[in-house]
């Protein structure tokens, strides 16, 4: 792979890593309450029990990130936790929730579009060949 390409890859993984560990700290801190808001009502967890365990669970992805080891099972790993908490970003906009600075429709919905910019980011940052991820009916 071009050297360049790769370093810039690199690059983008740290970023994203230490991105989560910022993010993953405000939900165990300054944050908490706006986060638990975003958490779906159908969810059968405490608000609290989910907010704590996502920011744990981000502060680890960011870690591993960070330590660019294991880049492809970690960028897979990010890009899946991408899509887990997915539906509460659109339990945010379904129900209005205002949190974050989101406070109309249209900010909740341009929010939503760069969920799947997360995952592209957190697989193409680690190598992860995106174009290959269904090449001939399976995954990876």
């Amino acid at each position: 792979m071009n050297s360049k390409l790769e370093l810039i890859r690199k690059a983008a993984q740290i970023l994203l890593g230490a991105t989560l560990i910022y993010t993953g700290t405000a939900h165990l801190t300054t944050s908490r309450i706006e986060f638990q808001a975003q958490v779906p009502t159908w969810l059968p967890l405490s608000p609290d029990f989910v907010v704590i365990a996502s920011g744990i669970v981000e502060i680890a992805l960011g870690l591993a990130l960070i330590s660019l080891r294991r880049r492809r099972e970690v960028g897979i790993a990010t890009a899946l936790f991408f899509i887990a908490i997915f539906p509460g970003n659109i339990n945010q906009y379904i129900n209005h929730i205002d949190a974050f600075g989101l406070d109309s429709d249209r900010a909740r919905a341009i929010r939503l579009l760069f969920q799947p910019l997360l995952v592209i980011w957190a697989l193409w940052s680690a190598g992860v060949p995106i174009n290959k991820l269904f090449h001939r009916n399976k995954f990876l």
